[in-house]
């Protein structure tokens, strides 16, 4: 078939900037953000703790029994917001005169996924739809715009075991920062310490990926902490698959049932024509109704008889993962990635693909299938590793014996 040649060499790229937006607040309106889960009426007090830096968006005015501020704090009042000091009268619903204490924003991190979702160019949120990111991609890459909501407040923890995290360009309180200088001078002023802190520092770029065929997120130097956090939301535990010999793509969190496919490509390969390609011809067919894609460029280490780091080689990552269950599970998701196979072995040299490799995890851990030839490859590979151990070992020992070495 020539699905993917006539669609992906025919149809434009589309835009290739990806946008993230911060999910979490501090507004003094957003009920979750008190202790009591409801927002501080008249009769309340109101008590921020005295050590915890925050900044508060004030959207409405408020009238207020008591207030405590922190020594170190902003409140950043919209036109037409602030407080008064209540008068004693009666106010409907507003009898219980407690104190409101606002709660603890320091574990806020910026690599957790579940804080981050994904929106579209316009600004309106991506439908949950066909196509899913790896957990690592879920946090923003280095060419990514981040979008902090106008009108909202935030404090969010930087750690990183990066000491620069490189992004696009930043949108806080309705105002786009896309060069280093704006940005730098966005860091000077007093709310910047109040929103960012932790031991990491964003940089603002400017910069869109250069390559046609993709840019690696550059998220792997701190995919532990997206995996701790992530673990952290479920349970501190990843789901037991469904099928048997589960696939571990790179840069997720968790092993899923389904396919991967690793390509190979060459210079003239272009991701978002690919996907673009993908998403048109076969995501779309009703056979495939029930069928996930993540595809991404993304670093493969190379081992020596699989144990010895050797090398980085870069490879375009496609994952298929599908809403199967019992002994079906991942079956819709396999049959599409050997449809994609198939067009590789015919039009691979016009789409700019050298090779391609698939590995397939399906069916139950009952129903006796799972599995493909791709992890016979693997297993030699741990065994040839194994076996390299043992025999340097035993040399160990052997010198050891002859009083070679102490």
């Amino acid at each position: 078939t020539d699905w993917v040649t006539l669609v992906s060499l025919l149809l434009p790229a589309a835009a290739t900037a990806v946008y993230k937006q911060w999910i979490p607040n501090t507004n003094f309106e957003t009920g979750s953000n008190w202790d009591k889960g409801r927002v501080p009426c008249a009769s309340d007090v109101v008590h921020f703790e005295k050590n915890k830096v925050v900044s508060v968006f004030v959207r409405s005015p408020h009238a207020l029994t008591d207030m405590y501020l922190p020594l170190n704090g902003e409140l950043v009042l919209a036109s037409g917001a602030g407080f008064t000091a209540f008068d004693g009268s009666w106010d409907p619903g507003c009898d219980s005169g407690a104190t409101v204490r606002f709660a603890d924003m320091e574990h806020h991190a910026w690599f957790d996924p579940t804080l981050w979702q994904a929106v579209s160019p316009g600004r309106e949120l991506e439908p949950g739809g066909r196509i899913f990111s790896v957990d690592e991609e879920r946090v923003p890459c280095h060419y990514d715009d981040v979008i902090f909501q106008p009108e909202t407040s935030f404090r969010v923890n930087v750690d990183s075991s990066r000491r620069v995290i490189h992004l696009r360009s930043i949108s806080l309180m309705g105002q786009e920062l896309s060069s280093p200088e704006a940005w730098a001078s966005y860091l000077r002023g007093p709310s910047a310490p109040l929103q960012f802190h932790g031991n990491g520092t964003l940089q603002v770029t400017g910069t869109s990926c250069p390559d046609k065929s993709g840019c690696a997120c550059g998220n792997t130097p701190d995919g532990h902490r997206i995996c701790t956090a992530l673990l952290g939301a479920s349970g501190r535990q990843c789901p037991v698959p469904a099928c048997r010999s589960p696939l571990q793509p790179l840069g997720h969190c968790c092993r899923v049932c389904g396919a991967t496919i690793s390509l190979d490509f060459t210079p003239d390969f272009d991701l978002q024509k690919y996907r673009d390609g993908l998403v048109q011809a076969l995501l779309s067919q009703p056979k495939y109704a029930g069928v996930r894609m993540a595809i991404s460029k993304v670093h493969k280490a190379r081992t020596f008889l699989g144990v010895i780091p050797r090398s980085s080689t870069p490879l375009i990552q496609i994952v298929l993962i599908d809403d199967e269950v019992g002994a079906q599970t991942g079956t819709a998701a396999e049959q599409m990635a050997a449809d994609i196979m198939e067009d590789i072995a015919q039009h691979g040299e016009a789409l700019g693909i050298s090779s391609g490799e698939m590995e397939v995890a399906t069916g139950s851990t009952f129903s006796g299938q799972a599995g493909s030839h791709a992890w016979s490859r693997i297993t030699v590979e741990m065994v040839l590793g194994l076996l390299f151990g043992l025999l340097l070992l035993g040399g160990i020992l052997f010198l050891y014996r002859k009083a070679k070495l102490r």
